[in-house]
């Protein structure tokens, strides 16, 4: 007999990730699907983004193995950034909601059920917004970059959600469709989905606080990276004035 459809896509891109890294996954989808409504399927969508290590083939039978129908993964050889792995995923989702966050699954279980409740209620994108706990918790680099970011996301780009880099995010079909449109490769994906989404109008943006698991470990900013980034805002912000 087939298995029913599942109802929640769960989307991670995968880069180095840490050890024990689908065990982790496993053992927080348990905790999840315990909080979901009764008979919620969730299907696992893992994307690796060119990682030369961290990916074994024991990690992806393990998951084939412990989620028989409800697992898919994609690669592909060369690193593209978290917004082309995370697009590469999303497009073969099939379900009627998608839930979005980290391959070492940072948040608290509780805060990602909330968010899929957020989208059963009827929002179109649902955004995990960060608490001071969270910046506690963080690098100084990464606190001011991200508090910078959120200065400018509220006072320049004036989006309904100043936090738009947390990595918990989740949609509904017309939210899916959006993202879709969104060409940046890395960091600032998420700026540009909620920037389309604040252009478009019509889509309910709603956000919800969630909470970081305890002894979360960060990578380092890249200034590289940071820098090109900063010229993909600019880029958008030169959008927002060309339409203004």
């Amino acid at each position: 007999m087939p298995l029913p459809p599942a109802q929640l896509a769960l989307v991670l891109p995968c880069y180095h990730p840490p050890l024990s890294w689908a065990g982790n996954i496993l053992t927080s989808l348990a905790k999840l699907e315990a909080l979901l409504p009764p008979a919620t399927t969730v299907h696992l969508y893992v994307v690796n983004d060119g990682t030369e290590t961290g990916v074994t083939p024991a990690d992806i039978a393990l998951l084939t193995q412990a989620l028989p129908g409800a697992f898919t993964y994609l690669a592909y050889p060369l690193n593209q950034g978290k917004g082309h792995a995370l697009r590469t995923g999303i497009a073969r989702v099939r379900e009627p909601y998608c839930i979005f966050t980290d391959i070492d699954f940072p948040y608290q279980e509780t805060s990602v059920a909330a968010l899929y409740a957020l989208l059963q209620t009827g929002a179109d994108v649902a955004v995990g917004v960060r608490d001071d706990g969270y910046y506690a918790q963080i690098p100084p680099a990464r606190r001011r970059v991200s508090r910078l970011l959120r200065r400018l996301t509220k006072h320049v780009l004036r989006l309904p959600v100043d936090d738009t880099q947390c990595g918990l995010k989740g949609f509904n079909e017309a939210g899916r469709r959006l993202f879709l449109r969104t060409t940046t490769k890395r960091y600032l994906f998420d700026l540009e989905l909620l920037f389309l989404a604040a252009r478009q109008g019509s889509l309910r943006v709603l956000p919800l606080a969630v909470e970081l698991k305890p002894n979360v470990v960060f990578s380092r900013l890249n200034p590289r990276i940071l820098l090109t980034e900063s010229l993909n805002f600019i880029r958008i912000l030169g959008r927002r004035l060309e339409q203004e």
